[in-house]
């Protein structure tokens, strides 16, 4: 049985722990669908592109499988497996729940100290915009996720940001790839200093606007059915 074809993922960084290395690069490209659902990937095949021993990749991969982003196959390997257009509507439906008032409520703390946490944010954002200008998918979805969850905590509740992580990698943007080669991820990515700027204007209400039309995007322009729905338009049209 020949081993499905492999995305292309990002070198290894120098002096980052390699288990989470591993760990957020497996599941950034879980998210973006560059690993394909119902497709099955041996570890020592991932390793070998990773660069990295296959243990680290067996370790990120039965973490994977105790969230339920994939199955383990005996003495094969790891099936990715799929989420339904229904599953995704509810996750969204949760985390528009959760994250607008708790982001709102963020953007209206005061404090120096809060200020310089949301500065110290600002290079992440950078480095999405050269992930993006570049089509590095793996990339800009790990530095997304440490965006996110490092501004989450500034609420203070490491409960709610481990709920969110979770409902994140559980989210599938199949159609953000045809989101980068459109051109258009830099201009979604400069929401997230929009996010930045309202936080420090205390900006209540335009931080939860931010929000809601940050996160319609998993289920409109990055969602897959979006991106085919358009396909089917445009080749209607023609």
């Amino acid at each position: 049985m020949r081993e499905p074809a492999l995305p292309i993922l990002p070198p290894r960084p120098p002096r980052e722990s390699i288990r989470q290395y591993v760990a957020d690069t497996i599941r950034a490209a879980l998210i973006a669908g560059e690993l394909v659902p119902g497709q099955v990937y041996s570890a020592p095949a991932l390793a070998k592109q990773l660069d990295v021993s296959a243990t680290p990749v067996r370790e990120a991969m039965l973490d994977l499988a105790r969230d339920g982003m994939v199955d383990v196959v005996p003495n094969t390997g790891f099936r990715v497996t799929e989420v339904t257009p229904r599953e995704l509507d509810h996750i969204t439906e949760i985390r528009l729940l959760l994250e607008v008032p708790i982001m709102g409520e963020v953007a209206a703390a005061t404090g120096p100290e809060r200020d310089a946490k949301l500065n110290e944010l600002r290079p992440i954002v950078d480095s999405m915009v050269d992930a993006a200008e570049r089509k590095d998918l793996t990339n800009y979805l790990s530095a997304d996720a440490t965006f996110h969850t490092r501004f989450l905590a500034l609420h203070g509740n490491d409960i709610l940001v481990a709920t969110v992580r979770q409902l994140r990698d559980r989210t599938r943007l199949h159609g953000l790839k045809a989101v980068a080669d459109a051109g258009n991820l830099v201009e979604n990515t400069n929401e997230h200093y929009a996010m930045l700027d309202a936080a420090l204007a205390h900006d209540r209400p335009a931080m939860e606007q931010i929000m809601r039309d940050h996160i319609g995007h998993v289920r409109t322009n990055w969602a897959a059915e979006a991106v085919m729905a358009q396909c089917r338009g445009d080749s209607t049209a023609r």
